[in-house]
């Protein structure tokens, strides 16, 4: 069903009043858009997604089947959410002393072109760069830098990944991706286009 603001939404989805849904974006089947929710233009958000209160959702995110963005995750623009990818935002969760105000979540944030894999856990209060990529069944615990590729229990750096998703091989501090031509240049654990 086409809303009035122009996006669309399947009837079985939910969108509260007061939620800001952009043009051109698609929540599907089972879905929950709370109330305070800001999702940007041309995002698609998969079954059985729930956003939270106060959640910020950029332009071009596509999250995928089965996640749940609690209170205090900041999606930037085209971030992609892999299936059942797992935010959290409670560091110390105990259900006899409740921690559910906005001032116990902390903040995670995911940079512009981050790409999160399916199963993949963020651990609240990181901070993923910009066109980072989370492998799949990775547990991010600490923020990962960006154009960085981090897989494992605790994630940690194992590559790196140009802007287009594919890899990037270092000679001394520069790489060119073959995929696309950008060129990127490292300065210890920081890389950044040229």
């Amino acid at each position: 069903m086409m809303s009035e603001n122009g996006y669309w939404a399947h009837e079985s989805a939910y969108v509260d009043e007061g939620a800001a849904v952009g043009k051109g974006t698609r929540v599907w089947h089972f879905s929950h858009v709370m109330a305070g929710a800001v999702i940007g233009e041309r995002c698609s958000l998969g079954q059985n997604v729930f956003v939270a209160n106060n959640v910020k959702v950029g332009n071009n995110v596509k999250v995928q089947n089965n996640v749940s963005i609690y209170e205090g995750v900041v999606l930037e623009d085209d971030v992609f959410c892999g299936p059942s990818m797992v935010f959290t935002n409670v560091l110390t969760p105990r259900a006899a002393f409740p921690r559910n105000t906005s001032e116990d979540y902390l903040i995670t944030r995911v940079k512009r072109g981050a790409s999160i894999g399916a199963n993949a856990t963020i651990v609240c209060g990181v901070t993923i760069g910009e066109c980072a990529f989370v492998a799949a069944g990775a547990v991010v615990t600490r923020d990962i830098p960006p154009y960085a590729m981090a897989a494992g229990v605790p994630a940690r750096v194992i590559g790196w990944a140009c802007a287009c998703g594919g890899p990037l091989e270092f000679e001394g501090a520069e790489a060119t991706c073959r995929g696309c031509s950008r060129r990127y240049h490292k300065d210890g654990d920081q890389v950044s286009t040229k």
